[in-house]
């Protein structure tokens, strides 16, 4: 276990503002606004649709806070929630789950869990619990499910034995179809809206054959869903005209969506999602919206050339609240709700992976008014942040680390 003292956290703070573009010597005092934090050339050229849609002004902590290391001892974590009594609930890429507490003491894997394909971007995903979890002890979870033709974006739920050792009944109440060869861009966050239903998040598996689908009613692939307790569509729905439209759909264009979180403010659907290169994106949900992809987008090809006819804005179709160019590969995230850090309130933090730090944004009336990055000199890639029971931040990272955020 490490502790990591404000002083490292202040001056890795200082190192990525002077990463910016101006070349004076910067003096900063807690809770200043700064230049924005990215100071890399874009990938493209191109402009926003309305000012502060990207490279926001940098905002910093004002009250003292430190990361600390509880755990190294998981395997590539994917997702992590609370479970009522405070501890946290966590699922390995491979197909297993863990419960820590949060003073780090981790427990074996917990078994019973269909098989996942952990290749590629796949394995055992996102999760959350049942409203009801202090008496039914169910769990729903996201996992890539090898099938005939592929793999498709699946939803699960089971019930966490007594012992905590295992899961019983687990049974797949929803796919999302069709099923594809490729292993990547499954999306995989799920969680319950203030309604009692589940918001699922699916990606467009990546390959251009399925990129298209996207903007499909008639398919599962690069959307938002919701769905019951059951993995029926839930009442309520948008209702999409086009011939074939899918019930459970709650809104389209989404290229690989591992960001959702409800704002605790409006209890609206966020959304993260993964650009090309350039233009991922932070997106406020709307029923039977369209997201663009890959119609619209700030990111170009892996090659440079640009994607379909090169255009960023098309009426009907929405605009992200806030993107990044280059790219920070945002993953799962939070809302913070505590008063530990006062500053924090309402801010929304998202755990990004090339970029190897934690996003946090301030946000006033649905746009963003500061951006701050978090343990950045920790070089690590944060797969997933939470708030727990406690009021603290909690984090995992691909390398097998457990992070606690909270007031010094």
């Amino acid at each position: 276990m490490r502790n990591i003292n404000q002083i490292a956290i202040v001056s890795s703070m200082l190192i990525s503002l002077l990463s910016c573009s101006s070349d004076k010597d910067v003096d900063v005092k807690p809770g200043t606004v700064t230049n924005p934090v990215e100071g890399n050339a874009a990938n493209t050229t191109y402009k926003p649709a309305f000012e502060g849609q990207t490279r926001i002004s940098g905002v910093q902590t004002n009250t003292p806070y430190e990361g600390v290391v509880i755990a190294t001892t998981l395997t590539s974590p994917w997702g992590i929630t609370s479970l009522p009594d405070g501890r946290l609930l966590i699922t390995e890429k491979t197909g297993t789950m863990r419960i820590a507490t949060t003073t780090g003491v981790v427990s074996s894997t917990i078994t019973g869990i269909p098989a996942v394909n952990s290749a590629g971007q796949g394995g055992l995903l996102g999760l959350c619990i049942d409203p009801e979890f202090a008496t039914n002890r169910m769990i729903y979870w996201v996992f890539a499910e090898a099938t005939t033709g592929g793999n498709n974006t699946a939803v699960a739920k089971g019930k966490l034995s007594v012992d905590e050792k295992t899961i019983e009944g687990a049974t797949v109440i929803y796919r999302a179809k069709p099923a594809n060869a490729s292993t990547l861009h499954y999306g995989g966050r799920i969680l319950f809206d203030k309604t009692g239903f589940l918001v699922v998040t699916t990606g467009e598996r990546s390959v251009l054959e399925t990129r298209p689908l996207a903007q499909s009613v008639a398919t599962g692939l690069g959307k938002v869903v919701r769905i019951t307790k059951e993995g029926q569509p839930a009442t309520g729905n948008p209702t999409f005209t086009q011939t074939g439209a899918l019930p459970e759909l709650y809104s389209i264009g989404h290229r690989n969506p591992q960001g959702l979180a409800l704002n605790p403010v409006t209890n609206e659907i966020w959304v993260a999602e993964h650009g090309p290169r350039g233009g991922d994106e932070i997106n406020r949900i709307k029923a039977g919206a369209n997201y663009g992809w890959p119609t619209i987008t700030y990111g170009i090809e892996y090659s440079g050339e640009k994607i379909g006819a090169g255009i960023q804005q098309q009426d009907g179709l929405e605009q992200p609240v806030y993107y990044w160019d280059p790219v920070v590969s945002p993953s799962g995230m939070t809302f913070y709700t505590g008063n530990r850090v006062p500053e924090w309130q309402n801010n929304l933090f998202i755990g990004v992976l090339s970029g190897m730090h934690i996003v946090r944004l301030a946000i006033k009336d649905n746009k963003v008014v500061g951006e701050e990055r978090l343990l950045a000199s920790e070089n690590q890639r944060f797969r997933d942040v939470t708030q727990g029971k406690d009021g603290a931040l909690y984090a995992i990272t691909d390398g097998g680390r457990l992070y606690k955020i909270d007031k010094k």
